[in-house]
């Protein structure tokens, strides 16, 4: 995932950069354009260096988990969000927003700037509050390790277990020590569900959750109806391969289909499909996930070797146990964090945390400041996806030299898993956005039976008999990257209709063909269609500019038939 900071809290040291920005509208220039040039021109020389600083201490925050590192993170944060919360600059903003601008570019950055500072027109206190609140749970989830039998397991250990272990017991402990992080995030969790609300109620949105999607540029109505349509177009074939993957997990744990619980699956979300075709093991164990994947962005014109340089991709103490990429500076800074061990899991993730990377390099230099990110979460994650997705495609890797014995049987069953990822994913996602809609319609209700009503009915996974712990705390980014997942499913269809393009226009194939390897005019059409645009272009208006056509599920919808 790539990472992008919400909220920030407030300290009295930069105050001076707000009355730098706050000294800019009052100049007032003779028409709305100039006034809006200037406007931009004093919030980058006040906010660009914080932001920047921000970046640095949060890398810093998550490579080493100490103290220190998140005291520092938090302070850098306080003084950025006092210069996006000035009431009086937000006034004057807003009174340039809500006047015509001539130049696109000019009001295309005031849009993105409106929408920055509306965030932040909160109590400062509340803020302050929040960001205390946030910092304390993620680093409580970076330094939590799953512990069985005296021994502490990381992730990569916990996810091991459950790919591997035929031991029904040993399953169960492992999972249920995995969710123990659970009793210890929820109360400041809930706190901070809380805090989020009041928040969003002080600037006119009903709960938290419509205000980061209406801030984001998506309405909450229609993501829902967008993921109603989803829900009916997985539902049946979900269930049928959902059918075919108990049966063999059953089998290979010696229990019958209806004792299946969760501890039976292969991740502890059930947010990927179990391995139930083989054992490729042999395949990708021996497979350097770095070298392959410097080898293949080199190979379509995106090389990642300074990335690469800047990068802290390998197992620590203290070290967030997750991945992902960073922009720190806009000008080509871009880092990865990864926990990289050998095997399909760590090549498909760094594919995904790569294509982030290329994205965010290649940005282009003489775009405005502003606009120098992503057009939106959900442009991003689908690249980053639509790279992910090659890790496990027999084309791709006999394309990069990967020797594969039986490469029929493998390619039948790897489309096979790859279809069921794309199913179960979406499953998982509507538990995600839904889930959190609710936490935010109503802290105060039972969020454990909310979470398990819906991992019920959209995954159909059983939960625990006599189980009443909190279960929906044990996933990270409802605290780190809230109201998010939907972008993950939107860029599920962004990645389609993208790959689509390329097959189409590109390489002249049919899109199960489109493999990319060893093809600069892939890199070559991403650059023009994708990246150079920037977010000068909203993501619908982006969407069009790179598929000819406006983001739907009929793209992914062919996948699936694929």
């Amino acid at each position: 995932m790539s990472i992008a900071h919400a909220f920030f809290p407030i300290v009295p040291a930069a105050l001076a950069g707000v009355a730098m920005i706050a000294s800019a509208a009052a100049a007032e220039p003779g028409d709305n354009d100039a006034r809006a040039r200037e406007f931009i021109a004093r919030h980058e020389a006040a906010v660009r260096p914080l932001e920047t600083e921000s970046n640095r201490r949060w890398w810093e925050a998550n490579i080493t988990g100490s103290d220190e590192a998140f005291r520092k993170k938090e302070e850098i944060e306080t003084r950025l969000d006092l210069l996006l919360a000035n009431r009086e600059t937000f006034a004057r903003l807003k009174a340039i927003h809500d006047q015509p601008i001539g130049d696109r570019l000019l009001a295309r950055q005031i849009e993105v700037l409106y929408l920055q500072y509306l965030a932040r027109q909160i109590d400062p206190e509340v803020i302050k509050e929040m960001a205390a609140l946030s910092n304390k749970v993620e680093k409580a989830y970076d330094v939590f390790r799953a512990r069985v039998d005296g021994k502490d397991l990381s992730e990569n250990d916990v996810r091991d277990v459950l790919r591997k272990s035929k031991d029904s017991a040993r399953r169960r402990a492992v999972w249920e020590a995995s969710k123990s992080v659970g009793p210890i995030i929820e109360p400041d969790l809930k706190k901070l569900a809380l805090l989020r609300n009041r928040a969003a109620r002080q600037i006119g949105f009903k709960d938290y959750h419509v205000m980061q999607l209406a801030l984001s540029e998506l309405s909450q109505a229609k993501v829902l109806k967008l993921f109603d349509e989803l829900d009916a177009l997985t539902r049946d074939d979900f269930h049928a391969a959902k059918a075919e993957i108990d049966a063999a997990l059953a089998r290979q744990c010696g229990v019958k289909v209806e004792e299946l619980r969760p501890w039976h699956y292969h991740d502890p979300f059930f947010q990927e499909s179990p391995a139930i075709y083989g054992n490729y093991d042999a395949i990708y164990r021996p497979l350097d996930p770095i070298k392959l994947c410097r080898t293949f962005y080199a190979g379509i014109g995106l090389p990642i070797d300074d990335v690469l340089g800047r990068s802290d991709l390998y197992e620590k103490p203290g070290k967030c146990p997750h991945a992902f990429c960073q922009d720190m500076d806009r000008e080509g800074d871009v880092r990865v964090l990864g926990n990289v061990v050998p095997g399909e899991e760590w090549l498909t993730t760094m594919l995904h945390e790569l294509g982030h990377s290329v994205y965010e390099k290649n940005l282009p230099r003489d775009v405005p400041y502003v606009l120098r990110v992503e057009s939106h979460a959900l442009t991003t994650e689908g690249l980053a996806m639509m790279f992910e997705r090659l890790g496990d495609e027999p084309r791709w890797l006999a394309e990069m030299g990967v020797q594969v014995p039986d490469a029929e049987k493998f390619a039948l069953q790897m489309r096979k898993l790859n279809r069921n990822r794309l199913l179960i994913f979406s499953r998982w996602c509507q538990v995600m956005f839904r889930f959190e809609m609710g936490l935010y319609d109503n802290p105060e209700q039972d969020l454990n039976r909310l979470w398990w009503d819906l991992v019920e009915k959209y995954q159909e996974l059983k939960r625990p008999e006599g189980r009443n712990q909190p279960d929906y705390a044990t996933k990270i980014h409802i605290v780190s990257s809230p109201v998010y997942y939907q972008s993950y499913m939107l860029g599920q269809l962004f990645a389609s209709q993208v790959h689509h393009a390329i097959a189409r226009e590109v390489l002249h194939v049919e899109p199960r063909e489109a493999v990319y390897v060893g093809h600069p005019a892939v890199g070559r059409f991403l650059q023009q269609r994708v990246f150079t645009p920037a977010a000068t272009m909203n993501w619908n208006d982006l969407t069009r500019h790179a598929t000819g056509e406006e983001l739907s599920s009929k793209a992914f919808a062919e996948d699936l038939k694929e």
